[in-house]
């Protein structure tokens, strides 16, 4: 039998992250997320009842979130559910808790806030906060020169345009992508 340990995540911080960084200067962050959920009571009254998960994230990822988040702002995370036990040290016996690691996530909303949003240099899958000017190179098809007027031939005037002697070449085939130019 196959075990699954997979956690899915919207909601909102409720605390800013606290960045720390382990003997080994691995980054780990910590927050709090909480998450709504609006239901109808057995007297049809509107109720809504919140969870309140701890989270931790590790590496890059740690950076990114204590970098750009803060108290209240939306957060999609994936992840898995990790599980602690220790025995307290005031005598108040054995103690467990049981938090998210988060493995990916990703900015919701928009850039309200203040703080700038992560380049293209940062990892986590938060595509959605990447500068506009990227925007057009993802997915976007190959721009081709215009046509020159009439002729098709190079000997008419600057357009203004691609397509004079020495304009850059059109994207073709030959496209190189890196790992972070993938946006998901």
């Amino acid at each position: 039998m196959a075990n699954v340990n997979r956690v899915i995540l919207i909601g909102n911080l409720t605390r800013d992250p606290q960045l720390k960084y382990l003997p080994s200067q691995t980054a780990v962050v910590e927050f709090g997320l909480a998450t709504n959920r609006k239901f109808k009571g057995a007297n049809g009254e509107e109720r809504e009842d919140v969870c309140f998960v701890d989270c931790s994230a590790f590496g890059k990822t740690a950076e990114i979130i204590n970098q750009y988040c803060q108290k209240g702002k939306s957060l999609f995370i994936e992840g898995r559910l990790k599980f602690d036990s220790w025995e307290d040290k005031q005598g108040g016996g054995k103690r467990n808790k049981l938090s998210v690691v988060v493995e990916n996530f990703q900015f919701l909303g928009g850039r309200e806030g203040g703080g700038g949003a992560p380049g293209p240099e940062a990892g986590g899958g938060e595509d959605q906060t990447r500068p506009a000017s990227r925007a057009p190179q993802r997915g976007a098809p190959p721009q081709r020169p215009a046509p020159q007027g009439g002729g098709g031939g190079s000997s008419g005037g600057s357009s203004g345009g691609a397509g004079g002697g020495d304009a850059p070449e059109p994207i073709g085939n030959e496209q190189h992508f890196s790992d972070s130019d993938i946006p998901f």
